[in-house]
């Protein structure tokens, strides 16, 4: 199914999106901080900060932020990869789970008022 939003509504439902989480999670994720959360939920495969920079197209430093946030609100946690001690492999936690649990379900609400 595909849903065609004019720009006008897709700003609106990103808008609403943004308030019904600020009011309901309370967490104040930047758009950097929820694509990195995104990529590592959505993709399946292992996750480094090299590999999350190439994918999002931006700087390990930058990367690096957004985990220590991520990580510090126990949305993602790091992990030394055992096979490999100079890598560490960036892993999803429950907290992050149901974070986004309830951030599509807030999309999935506020989409449903649009159409």
């Amino acid at each position: 199914m595909t849903l065609t939003l004019s720009a006008g509504q897709a700003l609106a439902l990103w808008h609403q999106v943004a308030i019904d989480m600020l009011h309901r999670s309370g967490q104040d994720l930047s758009a950097r901080q929820l694509a990195v959360l995104l990529t590592v939920y959505l993709n399946d495969k292992p996750h480094t900060v090299r590999g999350l920079a190439a994918e999002l197209r931006v700087s390990k430093p930058a990367i690096t932020r957004a985990l220590d946030r991520l990580c510090d609100d126990g949305l993602l946690r790091r992990k030394t990869d055992d096979n490999d001690r100079r890598s560490v492999l960036i892993q999803r936690t429950v907290k992050g789970s149901i974070f986004l649990s309830d951030f599509a379900e807030t999309i999935r609400r506020a989409g449903s008022g649009i159409a």
